[in-house]
C-alpha cells in the first residue's frame, strides 16, 4: 500500500492573489486510477469532451472559477444538465460563433464540474494539505528547503504514520514540472532536507526523498491540486490560530471552500490536541525550518 501526494501552487504572482498557496492532495494507490477515470468521466458528462481537447492545456482553477464564470453562469436560471452539456460543448468547439446561451451554459457547466470533482475526491478518500502565506511576505534567498514545503512534508508524514495499518504506507511526492533548472534546485533542496537533517531523515522512513515530476496538463491529479490551491487562496479563510486569514475573499467561492475544508487532514490525540493539514505561515526564513 502507498499514497501519492500531488502538489501544485496558486498565487505566485504576489500581486493579484491574496495568498500564495502550496497545496497537496494525497490519494491511496488503489484509489488513484478509479478517481482519475471518474474525473475524466465528469468532464465528458459536463462538457461533452475532455477539457484538454477543448483548451489544449490544463484547465486551471483560474479558468474554471474566475469572476467571469460566475457572471455568465448567473445570467439565467440553472439549465437541465443535458441541455447545459450540449450548449457548453458548442461553446468550447465553435468559439467563432458562440452565442450568449452557450456561454451561460459553459459557466454553469464549469461550476457544476468543480462541485462534482471535489465530491469525487472526497468519495475516493483524498486528503488535502496546504501551506498558506500572505502575498506580501518576504521571500529570503537561500539554498535550503522553504518552510512551506517542509510543513507539507511534516503533515504528510504524520498522516502516513497515523494510518491504522500495522506496516505504515510509503508516500511518493509528485510535482508539476516547471523549468528544469528550478526542478533541479528543488531536487537538491529535498535531498538536503531528507538526508541531512534529523527530522528529514525521520520522515524519509515513510516519504521517498526524490519526487516525481509530471506535466500538469496531462495529469488529472495535479489539476485537482491546483483547484484546491486556488480555492484556498481566494475562498478559504481560517479565522482561528495565531495568524488568522484576514485578507478579502470572494464570497461566491464559499460552497467550494466548504468542500475543500472537508478534504483537509485532521488528527486528534487522546489528550485533545488537534493537528490540521492547513496552516498559515508568517515567514519562510531558513532558521524556521527545523534542523
Amino acid at each position: 500500500m502507498a499514497w501519492f501526494l500531488f502538489l501544485d501552487e496558486s498565487g505566485q504572482d504576489g500581486r493579484n492573489s491574496p495568498y500564495e498557496v502550496l497545496a497537496g492532495l494525497a490519494i491511496e494507490d488503489r484509489q488513484l486510477w478509479r478517481l482519475i477515470q471518474a474525473i475524466k468521466g465528469a468532464q465528458e458528462a459536463h462538457f461533452g469532451l475532455r477539457l484538454f481537447d477543448a483548451y489544449g492545456a490544463e484547465a486551471k482553477g483560474l479558468k474554471l472559477l474566475n469572476r467571469k464564470t460566475f457572471r455568465l453562469a448567473g445570467q439565467k436560471e440553472a439549465m437541465p444538465p443535458a441541455d447545459r452539456a450540449r450548449l457548453a460543448h458548442a461553446a468550447l468547439t465553435d468559439g467563432a460563433n458562440v452565442r450568449g446561451d452557450q456561454l451561460t451554459a459553459l459557466g454553469q457547466a464549469k461550476l457544476a464540474y468543480v462541485r462534482t470533482v471535489l465530491n469525487l475526491c472526497r468519495q475516493h478518500g483524498a486528503v488535502a494539505f496546504a501551506s498558506i502565506i500572505p502575498n506580501d511576505i518576504v521571500r529570503p534567498d537561500y539554498d535550503f528547503l522553504r518552510k512551506d514545503y517542509a510543513f507539507l512534508f511534516e503533515r504528510f508524514f504524520h498522516f502516513l504514520n497515523g494510518r491504522p495499518e500495522a506496516v505504515k504506507p510509503m508516500g511518493t511526492v509528485i510535482f508539476d514540472e516547471v523549468e528544469k533548472q528550478q526542478s533541479q534546485i528543488l531536487l537538491s533542496q529535498m535531498e538536503q532536507y531528507f538526508l541531512h537533517t534529523g527530522k528529514g531523515r525521520t520522515r524519509s522512513r515513510l516519504i521517498i526523498p526524490e519526487p516525481l515530476f509530471v506535466h500538469s496538463d496531462l495529469t488529472s491529479m495535479i489539476q485537482m491540486a491546483d483547484l484546491v490551491a486556488y480555492i484556498v487562496s481566494w475562498g478559504v479563510r481560517l479565522t482561528t490560530g495565531v495568524r488568522p486569514m484576514n485578507k478579502p475573499k470572494r464570497d461566491e467561492l464559499d460552497p467550494f471552500a466548504q468542500q475543500v475544508t472537508r478534504l483537509r487532514y485532521h488528527s486528534a490525540t487522546p489528550g485533545g490536541h488537534d493537528t490540521w493539514g492547513f496552516v498559515v505561515l508568517g515567514e519562510l526564513r531558513v532558521e524556521n525550518v527545523e534542523p
